[in-house]
């Protein structure tokens, strides 16, 4: 046990992570507001006699098939920190504590228990994929920003239904599913609107993404700082860089679908205000393509 928790503090400390937006703030979907943290009581290495944060699950989640039980539930046991059946219970972080029956977030309080609107306890985990071209002018050459003097790069953004925000077209591994399966879903579905097609129709565009998705650059996998996260569970996710250099994806038409309300190819600058921590994984992606940041 001992050598365990060593473990987890040390890859704490050598990835440096932290959370900012899941602290100090009203829950998403609620009106449930958070119990108010200074920066330096987050980690639970510090002592907090007085924490004691609302507890709150979602009643959207109740008697749902691919939701946890409650932590209470006799019939719930996990297997935490492992291969759960077709659940996939280990962080990217390594070990994470459990007390009384519930995953501690291993990045540090967020001020909620309970699962929020998460599905699981403990890592909920999604696919990002960030598909990317350089800017072009309208005779084809490539833009370059006049201050750094480097290329421009674009990624495919969608708007996200919740909050508005605009984010990485990405979503939730399904239980027993391959990241790089995800990767293609959540893709077409959000950001080219698969779901509304007819079989025939998206048996075709599969074809296309299968080509288009067939080489990709991995540039995360771990924690993300999202509104999300509680106590109990949080997001973790794998970003993949997918870099169109050929033009193919210009001639697929982009059509906001799912859970997003808007689709569009977005010029790439540090300016840029995204959901959760994707500025952070579109930061990656400008250092491997060598872009203007």
């Amino acid at each position: 046990m001992f050598f365990c928790v060593y473990i987890w503090l040390m890859f704490k400390k050598m990835l440096k992570m932290n959370h900012e937006k899941c602290v100090n703030q009203l829950y998403p979907r609620s009106k449930v507001q958070r119990f108010h943290l200074e920066p330096d009581q987050i980690s639970w290495e510090n002592p907090l006699k007085d924490y004691n944060p609302p507890d709150y699950t979602s009643e959207s989640l109740f008697n749902k098939p691919w939701a946890d039980k409650d932590s209470g539930d006799k019939s719930f046991a996990p297997r935490w920190n492992e291969k759960d059946g077709n659940v996939d219970r280990r962080s990217f972080i390594g070990y994470y504590q459990v007390v009384s029956g519930r995953p501690l977030n291993p990045i540090g309080r967020t001020g909620i228990q309970g699962r929020g609107v998460l599905g699981k306890w403990g890592p909920n985990h999604a696919a990002d994929p960030v598909v990317t071209r350089w800017a072009c002018t309208d005779g084809g050459d490539i833009k370059m920003d006049e201050t750094t003097r480097k290329r421009i790069l674009q990624f495919v953004a969608i708007q996200r239904g919740d909050t508005g925000e605009w984010a990485l077209p990405g979503g939730m591994v399904d239980p027993g599913e391959v990241v790089s399966e995800t990767l293609k879903r959540e893709f077409m579905e959000e950001a080219l609107n698969s779901l509304m097609l007819a079989e025939s129709d998206k048996d075709d565009l599969k074809k296309k993404i299968e080509l288009l998705f067939k080489h990709g650059d991995e540039v995360y996998r771990g924690y993300v700082d999202d509104p999300r996260n509680t106590d109990n569970s949080w997001m973790e996710t794998v970003a993949v860089n997918f870099h169109d250099d050929n033009g193919d994806l210009t001639l697929l038409e982009l059509k906001a679908g799912d859970d997003a309300i808007n689709v569009r190819w977005v010029d790439i600058n540090r300016d840029l205000k995204l959901y959760a921590s994707h500025s952070s994984i579109i930061e990656k992606v400008v250092k491997l393509r060598d872009a203007s940041w």
